[in-house]
């Protein structure tokens, strides 16, 4: 990327002095946020509704229980409480917040928005806010528009939250989704920075022709999904998207400290890491607990990961994510304050 600047052929009195140019800023992923319902539900009780066995499930997804909002709770709620928590851990006030970017598929009204309820909420009161899309790899794409904000040095301090209630659009007699889907937040800071790289660049990547395949239509407002061609895609998809965010990173598979991905299904997490050739270890797996919450898994896999002590500042973190849409991506961040 070049710096332009016009030149006029204007007489000399007309013509604008030289202008310093703007300098280069870094962008770092300073903190994240959770927050979850209280609801715990269990394979047993999901079983029973299905009339499969408990151990079945776990079997078929790697999903032992997961949080299930009330329906008096409200998305904006637990999405505000992750961005707040994600704050205090940076130590950032409000109204230092320039952008607050939610991915959501699941906001709790068809609008507004949820971000601008948010930045309200907060009391950002000097922030931009709106949301994205792009279902499961939402929070990867919030993740692309803030980054890119500051680094075009636009902005300071961007909050991206991914926050996703997706009870609220599952069908509980259908077996495909019914024990996979779950609710939750999540939220990160990013902040600006002298040092760039903090954040490798983000590859993205869509094929529409897929689109049938995880798909939630107005007519019933209900997630439905074919399992196979979901699993086949989202592990060919990831797996390749993991190896074009290293190279562009200028990073070999050896570099990368920890491997979070969406936490989409065990199974996947299993296969896309068998493909790659990486250690267990090193493939954060927190779906056992939280289920897929689609925007929300990435930052909630952080958090597990940084309270198992399995994250720790400096370490070399690939981020990948496949959903609805088609859509993928994947980055290498460089985690914590430089």
């Amino acid at each position: 990327m070049c710096d332009v600047i016009a030149t006029t052929s204007q007489p000399d009195e007309l013509a604008l002095p030289d202008l310093p140019l703007p300098a280069r800023t870094g962008c770092a992923v300073t903190s994240v946020g959770v927050s979850v319902p209280e609801q715990v539900v269990a394979n047993a009780e999901i079983s029973q509704r299905l009339g499969v066995d408990e151990a079945w499930i776990e079997r078929r997804t790697g999903i032992r229980a997961r949080r299930i909002a009330e329906p008096h709770e409200r998305l904006e709620t637990h999405a505000t409480l992750a961005a707040r928590r994600a704050l205090q851990r940076a130590g950032v006030g409000a109204e230092d917040v320039d952008l607050i970017v939610v991915a959501t598929s699941t906001s709790d009204e068809l609008m507004p928005g949820t971000a601008p309820l948010v930045a309200h909420a907060l009391g950002a009161s000097r922030a931009g806010a709106f949301d994205v899309g792009s279902a499961c790899t939402g929070f990867l794409s919030a993740l692309a528009v803030g980054a890119s904000v500051i680094e075009a040095g636009r902005a300071r301090c961007v909050v991206v939250v991914g926050a996703d209630f997706m009870s609220r659009i599952t069908d509980p007699q259908d077996r495909a989704t019914a024990a996979v889907f779950a609710d939750g937040a999540g939220a990160v800071v990013l902040q600006d920075t002298l040092a760039t790289g903090r954040i490798s660049p983000i590859v993205l990547g869509a094929d529409g022709a897929g689109a049938d395949h995880i798909i939630a239509r107005r007519s019933d407002g209900v997630i439905r999904m074919r399992g196979h061609e979901t699993f086949r895609e989202a592990v060919a998809r990831l797996t390749l998207a993991t190896l074009q965010a290293v190279r562009a990173a200028g990073l070999g598979l050896s570099d990368i400290e920890l491997f979070v991905y969406h936490q989409a299904n065990g199974r996947i997490l299993s296969a896309v890491g068998e493909r790659l050739g990486l250690p267990a270890g090193r493939v954060v797996d927190c779906i056992g607990e939280y289920g897929n919450t689609s925007a929300a898994t990435l930052p909630l896999a952080l958090e597990f990961s940084e309270r198992q002590g399995l994250l720790s500042e400096g370490d070399r973190v690939l981020l990948g994510a496949f959903g609805a849409g088609f859509t993928w991506g994947a980055t290498v961040i460089e985690w914590g304050r430089p």
